[in-house]
């Protein structure tokens, strides 16, 4: 983490320079969901302690037990006053529905 925070911005946009750590909060996040509700690995103790201490981002979980949200990659591709139009991240749309040429690397 600490070296995705302090990686040279030269040459990126604004949210390009934010996608490592997106990437990193959301991998760290995955395996904490995964351990405590898929292979249930885990105790709920252990859970809560690390949703309190901040290696798992809470309300990027509870997104994930609704439906429709299992594969949101962070809470910003559903707010819609971050992007242009009103609309939500290219992330949301099915692959086999997306635009050939868009970048996306989440």
């Amino acid at each position: 983490m600490r070296e995705a925070e302090n990686d040279t911005h030269d040459g990126k946009r604004k949210c390009e320079a934010l996608w490592p750590i997106f990437r990193i909060s959301h991998q760290r996040s995955r395996y904490i969901y995964d351990l405590y509700y898929r292979r249930k690995e885990i105790s709920k103790e252990l859970y809560e302690f690390c949703l309190d201490q901040g290696y798992a981002d809470r309300n990027l979980i509870a997104k994930w037990k609704k439906p429709g949200y299992e594969r949101l990659c962070c809470l910003r591709c559903i707010q819609t006053r971050d992007h242009n139009f009103a609309t939500t991240c290219v992330c949301r749309v099915p692959k086999h529905l997306r635009e050939e040429k868009r970048l996306c690397q989440r």
